[in-house]
């Protein structure tokens, strides 16, 4: 009993220790399944798009993809991604990169126009360049997808790459959601 007891003081002195020393939680989450979906926030630039908001978006299934043009991971996920919008679009999907940049030169609204053109993605892209819509997510990977209902809450995500038929299933389901509560 007193080892356990030892023990879990002692984790609990390690805890705390990162959490004075570093000013960071041990753990963070993403934001919660369930909840609202926070608004775009910060973005200095939309491309493929006039602004956009959560709120002029409520009634659609949003499909909020966090990433960066030099990013492998993705630029791994990017086809299905294009995919989705391309097959969905007309149902009610709308898809929103969200360009959060990891290296100084990713800024560069001219540098991601030309990565939008070489890439081919023609879907809203909304540049974070000072991480205010990823810190509204509490978001932490590139990539990152989150679903938003029509209600406009937070129903899935996924964080980096693979699960893209769990992905499109749960795509596929909130449209057929949405066409069920639209009157007929």
């Amino acid at each position: 009993m007193r080892t356990y007891l030892r023990a879990a003081l002692a984790a609990a002195a390690i805890g705390a220790v990162y959490l004075v020393g570093t000013g960071a939680p041990a753990f963070s989450q993403s934001a919660a399944v369930g909840a609202a979906a926070p608004e775009f926030a910060g973005i200095s630039q939309w491309l493929n798009s006039p602004p956009l908001s959560m709120q002029a978006l409520r009634g659609k299934v949003v499909l909020v993809d966090f990433w960066t043009y030099s990013c492998v991971n993705c630029i791994n996920t990017l086809p299905h991604v294009k995919q989705w919008h391309e097959k969905y679009k007309d149902q009610g999907l709308v898809v929103v990169g969200v360009h959060t940049p990891e290296y100084a030169f990713e800024k560069s609204t001219a540098n991601v126009q030309t990565a939008l053109k070489r890439l081919d993605v023609r879907y809203p892209v909304a540049q974070d360049n000072g991480y205010a819509t990823w810190s509204a997510f509490h978001n932490q990977y590139w990539p990152a997808l989150y679903l938003i209902d029509a209600e406009g809450r937070i129903v899935y995500q996924h964080f980096g790459e693979g699960r893209y038929a769990e992905t499109e299933a749960a795509i596929q389901k909130l449209l057929a959601q949405r066409k069920a509560s639209q009157p007929g």
